[in-house]
């Protein structure tokens, strides 16, 4: 049996395992690898949580070394274990700039591969934070969902900081894209100059705030694509569906009482549904509200704990 490729002391390489894990049960993914921190850390997660992964390293070449970076983030997947294939392409000038370009043909390229597999993508919660300011730029704040189709983001919870100290604690050399240091591009700038002054101004982190809000924005939007229309009470006969689907409700659910929609609430009132065994309520946020289930219904109440 071979040695892991982790250290034996690696806490931030952990967080990032623990947020892939949940993830990491199913078919075959194709996780998009670039070199960078964020997409290096997941597909090292990805396979020490036993994920039988595939990167794909999308060749752009739209940066000089762009050749050189992509076998280099070969040689980093091999080293996790991983299969990799790289796929290079031309990305056509259009209107909408080189950097959106750029990512409508990776992804593109990315779904061409796949063939309708799960396509995994290193998106963090520092990512969430700057997708809302630039969303809401433009007039309409959105946010990105975990999953959406076959997209799925399992590092939304996972700060930059530590995809960046995990990729240090197992001596992995990532590319620093220049581009990520060049203030013209929009999301560059949020980053460098206006998420600093933000926190200075509030005397703290504003990112987990943003992202959150993102998320809120994110679950709305797909209430509305996927017509969910829920009431005061759920019925458990209604949440006798598929687990993915059921997560989908009961957050809808909550989200229509305004309660805390966080992965760990949803589990807890899942049980209510598929682990019943008369156990008491389950608390919802700082509000005081409570989720109790009444013979074949659930209902959102204030808790009855400090009665």
């Amino acid at each position: 049996m071979t040695a892991p490729f982790w250290p034996r002391v690696s806490p931030a390489f952990l967080r990032v395992r623990l947020a892939v894990r949940p993830f990491a049960e199913g078919p075959v993914p194709i996780i998009g690898l670039s070199g960078g921190p964020d997409s290096v850390a997941l597909v090292a997660a990805a396979r020490a949580e036993g994920a039988p992964a595939h990167a794909v390293i999308i060749d752009h070449d739209l940066q000089k070394r762009s050749a050189e970076v992509a076998q280099h983030a070969a040689a980093l997947a091999a080293r996790c274990g991983c299969p990799s294939t790289i796929v290079r392409i031309d990305v056509p000038t259009a209107d909408e700039g080189m950097e959106a370009a750029a990512r409508r043909s990776r992804y593109a390229a990315l779904e061409e591969f796949a063939a309708g597999r799960d396509i995994w993508v290193g998106h963090t919660m520092d990512d969430q934070a700057e997708t809302l300011l630039l969303s809401a730029l433009r007039g309409r704040v959105t946010g990105m969902q975990s999953r959406r189709g076959n997209i799925v983001r399992p590092l939304l919870g996972v700060r930059r900081a530590d995809t960046v100290a995990a990729c240090e604690e197992l001596g992995f050399e990532y590319w620093r894209d220049p581009h990520n240091e060049d203030t013209r591009f929009r999301r560059v700038a949020l980053r460098k100059q206006v998420l600093p002054v933000l926190n200075e101004i509030i005397g703290g982190d504003c990112v987990p705030a943003f992202a959150q809000a993102a998320a809120d924005a994110a679950l709305a939007h797909s209430f509305v694509q996927e017509g969910i229309v829920v009431g005061d009470t759920l019925e458990i006969a209604e949440l006798q569906v598929h687990p993915a689907r059921r997560r989908q409700l009961i957050a809808a659910w909550l989200h229509h009482h305004n309660a805390q929609v966080k992965g760990d609430t949803i589990s807890a009132i899942e049980r209510l549904v598929t682990d019943w065994h008369g156990q008491g309520e389950v608390l919802v946020g700082a509000q005081g509200l409570a989720v109790r289930r009444r013979g074949g219904i659930l209902s959102v109440s204030h808790s009855t704990r400090d009665r």
